[in-house]
């Protein structure tokens, strides 16, 4: 009786039975059926209503039955979940992961091949992703392709950027879904390496607003072992694809089983604060696989870097006159090199003098000088100083203002070449107490014929952070991919570019005012963004009259920045003179933590604005980050985040009334006020402005 009662519940679930997998309130409910044809599919409603029509999903395998059709389900299994977890470092001390979910085993009729698929339901989102079980059909196969789809009941109002394969450094792109077309956009942005896939693939973080005013963000979580995905649009019908970033043959993604794929994720919701707030990505990814994480530890730094983006230095020593030689005994000093011995110790004195924790030093080694554009693979040893940088004098002097530095690795895309020196670039760094890098991905990947988002890059990037962990050193990667959580499981991996940063406004068309102001919607999602702020001198022909760039910014909105960007690592990114001339606005950098208790995001609305209020760890102080587009805005803040009872000095760093990011982007005013929980703080933001406060308790 109950064999007979098990088979009439699998043929109740093959003959269009749905699941229903709700989040922890109801508020989101994902419905999941095989098509008449066997095939798996999806829906999702938010609040009852629909916002993702009937999806199909599936995987294509290469000299193998594709994964798309003719399964039959074998069971489901429910399960809840609710932890609350602390990170090493983060936007708050604890965080809350919270769902349903709901494992679908199939087999599929003819090649009998099983695949799992995994939905879990948050309330503020959902996620899915394929399990390949352990099983004598499929031990090693390769992933031709993955057929997830979203299909959207709107046509949305996107931020996208085109999907290029090698590089995310572009600005963001505001239309209608319906307009998308990456050949449409001004690729002339000073971006060096160019794979855009197609005229209508985008990269996902893919954030949206529909024309009811909801909020939904097509991302991905725990991107592990596999490629990148990017999203194919099918621009008339509202419908988007997974696109997997291919290899140099074509195919996307070798694995064996058991394995899983990473976690698709659609964030919803009618509060775009719920969007930019969410750590679910941080969730779906492993727990911390470093028993020790005493070293990995917040950092503010300077360093030897904007100099040389002004034009001020140089990253080489010798410049062009040697550039068919690298030998370090052939080179002739062109007097330009910015990592000079002498130039890094008035760093360090800086650093010292102002409370920071480290100096960046970047072009310390040799090599500079005839690899860029060459595609050249033996470029950097990452071990050997230029003849004017002692690298043991500089740490010792380091050591003696109780800095630390930090080391920098340009790879030159030569993966394999980094690989093989990466262990005695890590001694090195043991030896002189380095205890963070910043690695670099400039230019084309070697292995030739890989791109930066494919599964070959994905593996080195994971792989340099975990070898790190071995060593208790923090990464800091720029040129990678962008971020999936992996920072959850190995903290180490302390931030990342992988955006458009503020390097573009030195010497391209930049970022436009609205920049600032997607980045937490999209890259943000993933994980701590080393954007680099803190420009004071904001127009480029302070250093030569020539120019006419600048950065898209008033200088408070540079202030706000650092909380409305997070990073546990955040560099004053602007010469230490530029500091000197402004030391009351240079306060506020000082002030500002990076490891943060609790984070509240009062105000956001993608491309317009975004305001949110940090409390610094292990302290009573609060500090406020607000950031507007080109439009100027008004708003009241209620400060009812304040400690009941208590009393607060609120520093206020602002634009003043004349202040424009275009025509008049220094004008700042600061000014001090006494508030309680009970106040209210009105903030006045310029065109292309900000305003920071700082919030500190009156004992």
């Amino acid at each position: 009786m109950k064999y007979f009662l098990s088979l009439l519940l699998v043929f109740a679930m093959n003959i269009g039975f749905s699941q229903s997998i709700p989040s922890p309130s109801n508020k989101i409910v994902v419905n999941f059926k095989l098509t008449a044809n066997g095939q798996p599919s999806y829906s999702v409603k938010y609040k009852n209503k629909p916002v993702i029509l009937e999806s199909t999903l599936g995987i294509k395998l290469k000299d193998k039955p594709a994964l798309d059709a003719n399964f039959v389900i074998d069971s489901v299994k429910t399960a809840t979940f609710n932890e609350t977890w602390k990170p090493v470092l983060g936007e708050q001390a604890s965080i809350v992961n919270h769902y349903n979910e709901k494992t679908i085993a199939l087999s599929q009729k003819d090649s009998h091949i099983k695949m799992n698929i995994i939905f879990r339901v948050f309330d503020e989102g959902i996620a899915f992703r394929y399990d390949f079980p352990k099983q004598k059909d499929l031990n090693y196969f390769i992933i031709s392709d993955e057929v997830s789809q979203f299909n959207l009941t709107e046509n949305n109002k996107v931020f996208w950027l085109p999907g290029d394969f090698d590089s995310q450094e572009y600005a963001y792109n505001e239309t209608s879904f319906s307009d998308i077309n990456t050949q449409a956009i001004n690729l002339n942005n000073g971006i060096g390496v160019k794979s855009i896939s197609g005229k209508y693939v985008v990269q996902s973080p893919l954030m949206m607003k529909s024309p009811s005013g909801l909020y939904l963000n097509i991302f991905e979580a725990a991107v592990v072992n596999y490629p990148i995905m990017h999203l194919d649009a099918d621009v008339k019908n509202n419908k988007l694809t997974s696109h997997l970033v291919p290899n140099a043959i074509g195919d996307k993604a070798y694995l064996q089983a058991p394995c899983v794929s990473p976690w698709r994720t659609i964030m919803i919701s009618d509060d775009a604060r719920d969007i930019v707030g969410s750590k679910m990505i941080l969730n779906l990814n492993d727990p911390c696989k470093i028993e020790d994480t005493s070293y990995i530890k917040p950092m503010k730094y300077v360093g030897i870097w904007w100099e040389m983006h002004v034009g001020k230095s140089t990253w080489d020593y010798a410049g062009s006159q040697n550039a068919q030689n690298s030998l370090t005994q052939d080179l002739l000093p062109s007097g330009k090199h910015g990592a000079t011995t002498e130039n890094t110790k008035r760093y360090i004195d800086f650093a010292a003098k102002n409370g920071f924790d480290g100096v960046l030093v970047e072009g310390w080694n040799t090599g500079w000088e005839d690899w860029f554009g060459n595609w050249k693979e033996e470029v950097f040893d990452f071990t050997t100083p230029y003849p004017d940088f002692d690298i043991a004098e500089v740490a010792a002097y380091a050591k003696s203002k109780n800095v630390k530095m930090i080391m920098h690795h340009e790879t030159s895309g030569s993966v394999a070449n980094y690989e093989r020196h990466l262990d005695r670039a890590f001694d090195l760094m043991k030896k002189y107490d380095y205890p963070a890098v910043k690695s670099g991905y400039v230019g084309k990947i070697i292995p030739r014929g890989e791109f930066h988002d494919g599964q070959t890059m994905v593996n080195h990037f994971n792989f340099v952070a975990r070898r790190a962990a071995d060593y208790k050193i923090m990464i800091n990667s720029h040129e990678s991919t962008r971020p999936t959580g992996y920072s959850r499981t190995y903290p180490n991996y302390i931030a990342a570019e992988a955006a458009r940063g503020n390097e573009f406004n030195a010497w391209s068309t930049g970022n436009p005012p609205m920049h600032e102001t997607i980045l937490p919607f999209t890259r943000l999602l993933g994980g701590p963004m080393d954007y680099t702020p803190g420009i004071f001198e904001i127009k480029m022909s302070y250093y030569d009259k020539s120019k006419t760039e600048q950065v898209h910014t008033t200088l408070a909105k540079q202030l706000a920045l650092y909380v409305t960007m997070y990073s546990p690592l955040q560099m004053a990114a602007d010469l230490p003179e530029n500091y000197e001339k402004y030391p009351d606005a240079f306060q506020f950098i000082k002030d500002v933590a990076v490891d943060w208790q609790d984070s509240k995001y009062l105000e956001a609305e993608p491309g317009d604005y975004l305001t949110v209020v940090r409390k610094a760890k292990n302290s009573e102080k609060w500090f406020l980050g607000a950031i507007t587009d080109e439009n100027a805005r008004k708003s009241e803040i209620k400060l009812d985040f304040l400690t009941k009872g208590k009393k607060y000095k609120a520093i206020i760093y602002e634009d003043a009334k004349d202040a424009d990011w275009k025509t008049n982007p220094i004008a700042y005013k600061i000014y001090t006020i006494e508030v309680t929980n009970k106040s209210t703080i009105k903030l006045n933001l310029a065109p292309g402005g900000g305003t920071a406060i700082s919030f500190e308790p009156i004992n």
